[in-house]
C-alpha cells in the first residue's frame, strides 16, 4: 500500500518525501478533527468502574458519608455556617 503511493507520487525523491509527510498530516488532522469526536460517545475510557450515589455534584448535600458539621467552631447561633 505505501510503495503504491510512493510510486504514484511524482517528482524526485526530495518533493515524494515531502509530499508523504504532508498526506500523513492531512490523514492525522482529519482523524484528530473529525473521526475521534465522531466515536467518543462510543468508546468505554470515560465508564468509572466505582459508582457512588449521590458523586455526581447534584448540590443535595453529597450522598452517604458526607459531613454535616465539622466542628471547627465557625456556625454561628442556628448551627448552620456563615
Amino acid at each position: 500500500m505505501y510503495g503504491l503511493i510512493w510510486r504514484v507520487l511524482p517528482g524526485p525523491w526530495a518533493s515524494k518525501f515531502i509530499m508523504a509527510v504532508g498526506l500523513l498530516a492531512g490523514a492525522a488532522v482529519l482523524l484528530w478533527l473529525f473521526a475521534f469526536p465522531a466515536i467518543s460517545p462510543h468508546m468505554p475510557f470515560n465508564d468509572g468502574a466505582v459508582d457512588i450515589e449521590g458523586a455526581g455534584g447534584s448540590g443535595e448535600g453529597g450522598g452517604e458519608g458526607a459531613v454535616e458539621g465539622t466542628g471547627t467552631g465557625e456556625e454561628g447561633s442556628s448551627g448552620e455556617p456563615e
